[in-house]
C-alpha cells in the first residue's frame, strides 16, 4: 500500500531536482478555467515563467510587508487564479494563510486569523460598508459627528486635497481615537485589503480608505497569470487599478480596449485554437475590457466590452455602473440592468427579503440613483425578484460576478415585456 510506504526524503528531493532541470519558462505549469461570464468556460494554459513573473510582480507591490510576520485571509477559491498565484507569494515569504470559511463568516474569520493582509471581491467590500453605515445609525449623534469627520477627514488627505494645521491635527487625533478602534474590529494587524475579481465602488473604495483600512483595488484576468496591475500603498486611486505590474506592457487599442503583452500572457487555450486566435494577436491579449491610462500611468477600466449595452439610438451604456451605484444600498442584494437595442434601460432587482413594501422603497431608491445618471442611464422599469443569483443557479461565478447570459436566459421573457 502506498500509504505505508517509508518515503525517502533525499530521493523525492534528487527526483524533483531531476525534473525541474528539464523545465523552462516557457513550459505549461497548469490549465485554469475561466469563470464563463460570457459562456462556456475555456482552459487557460499558463507557462511557470508567467506565474514566476507575477509573483515578481506582486512582491514588488507588497515592500511594505516585507521583513516582518504576515498573515493572509483568502476567500477565493483556490481554483482561481489570483489565488493560485498568490499561494507562491505567500509561501515565498514565510506568511501564514487563512482560508475563510465562507463569504458570510469572512468578518467571524477576521478577528480568528488577524491578518495583515486580506483578499476578497468587491460584494464583500459593498455589504462590509453597508453593515457599518447600519451599525452607525444606533450610534448617539456625537458619535455620529466624529464619525462622519473621520470620513471628511480622511477623504480629503486620500484625495491630496489641501488641509490646513487644525484639520491635519484633528486627523491625527482621529488616527488614534477612531482609526485604530476600527483596525482592531478586523484582528488589529490589517495593512491592507485587496479588492479584486470585478470592479470596486468608488464610493466603497473611498469610504473603505477614509477609515484608515487602506483598500487597494487591482485588475487581472486568467488569462495574464492573472494580475496587469495594481494600486499601491502609499498612493491609492480609488477610481483606478493602480498602476502596471513589473514587465508587464499596456496599450489601449483605437476603440478603448485594453491590450496586454509580457512573458504573464497565457500560451493560448487548450484544445482551442479558434478561441485562442481571437484573443491573441501578434503576441497581444485582447482583455475585452475597456479603459484608459491616465497621466500618472494609473490603468483606469470602464467597463467590459461584452457588457456595454448598445441602445436603439447607438449609445453605448456601462451596466456595471449603474449596478454599482445600487448596490450601495443595502435594501437592494443584487441587480441586473437591461436594455440592448432598447430605447430605455430596466433592471431585474433582488431585494432583502424582510424589506417591507417593496416597490415603493425600491422606486425611491432608483429615483435617488437615476438623479445621479444621464439621460440614456435611467431606469425607467423594473422587476422585483426575491429569489438571489447563486453560484447554484449558475447566475454567479465562483467569484460572485453574475453571469449575464444565464440571467437573461432565466429572466429574458420577463424583462422583454416591459418594453409592451
Amino acid at each position: 500500500d502506498i500509504l505505508e510506504k517509508e518515503i525517502d526524503v533525499e530521493e523525492v528531493k534528487i527526483f524533483f531536482k531531476e525534473i525541474n532541470k528539464s523545465l523552462i519558462r516557457k513550459d505549461p505549469a497548469c490549465i485554469i478555467y475561466t469563470s464563463g461570464t460570457q459562456g462556456t468556460p475555456k482552459g487557460v494554459v499558463l507557462s511557470h515563467g508567467g506565474i514566476l513573473k507575477n509573483c515578481e510582480g506582486a512582491l514588488e507591490f507588497l515592500y511594505f510587508i516585507k521583513g516582518q510576520p504576515n498573515t493572509f485571509l483568502t476567500w477565493l477559491p483556490l481554483s482561481h487564479s489570483y489565488e493560485h498565484t498568490v499561494q507562491f507569494v505567500q509561501l515565498s515569504i514565510g506568511a501564514k494563510i487563512f482560508y475563510s470559511e465562507s463569504l458570510d463568516k469572512l468578518l467571524t474569520n477576521l478577528k480568528i486569523a488577524k491578518p495583515t493582509i486580506m483578499t476578497a471581491v468587491p460584494r464583500f467590500y459593498t455589504n462590509l460598508v453597508n453593515k457599518i453605515k447600519i451599525n452607525l445609525q444606533n450610534q448617539s449623534s456625537f458619535k455620529k459627528m466624529i464619525f462622519n469627520k473621520t470620513l471628511e477627514l480622511g477623504e480629503k488627505k486620500l484625495l491630496s486635497k489641501k488641509m490646513t494645521f487644525f484639520e491635519k491635527f484633528i486627523n491625527f487625533i482621529l488616527d488614534i481615537i477612531v482609526r485604530k478602534k476600527i483596525k482592531k474590529q478586523f484582528g488589529g494587524k490589517i495593512r491592507a485589503f485587496i479588492s479584486g475579481g470585478g470592479p470596486l465602488d468608488y464610493n466603497v473604495g473611498i469610504f473603505l480608505n477614509s477609515l484608515g483600512l487602506s483598500t487597494l483595488q487591482g485588475y487581472g484576468l486568467t488569462e495574464a497569470s492573472p494580475v496587469v496591475s495594481c494600486n499601491s500603498i502609499d498612493r491609492i486611486k480609488v477610481d483606478t487599478v493602480g498602476k502596471i505590474f513589473k514587465d508587464v506592457e499596456v496599450k489601449i487599442a483605437s476603440d478603448g480596449e485594453i491590450l496586454v503583452k509580457g512573458e504573464n500572457v497565457m500560451l493560448g487555450y487548450w484544445n482551442n485554437k479558434h478561441e485562442t486566435e481571437k484573443i491573441l494577436k501578434n503576441n497581444w491579449l485582447y482583455t475585452g475590457d475597456i479603459g484608459e491610462i491616465d497621466q500618472e500611468g494609473y490603468l483606469k477600466i470602464t467597463d467590459r466590452k461584452k457588457d456595454i449595452i448598445v441602445n436603439a439610438g447607438g449609445d453605448n451604456i456601462a451596466p456595471s455602473k449603474i449596478e454599482n451605484l445600487l448596490a450601495n444600498y443595502p435594501e437592494i442584494i443584487q441587480s441586473y440592468i437591461y436594455g440592448d437595442k432598447k430605447n430605455y434601460l430596466v433592471g431585474l432587482i433582488v431585494v432583502a427579503k424582510d424589506l417591507e413594501d417593496k416597490k415603493n422603497k425600491i422606486q425611491y431608491i432608483i429615483d435617488k440613483v437615476n438623479d445621479e445618471l444621464s439621460i440614456i442611464e435611467k431606469i425607467k422599469k423594473f422587476i422585483i425578484i426575491d429569489a438571489p443569483f447563486t453560484i447554484e443557479n449558475e447566475m454567479l461565478t465562483p467569484t460572485m460576478k453574475i453571469r449575464r447570459h444565464q440571467i437573461k436566459k432565466v429572466y429574458g421573457d420577463q424583462l422583454e415585456k416591459l418594453y409592451f
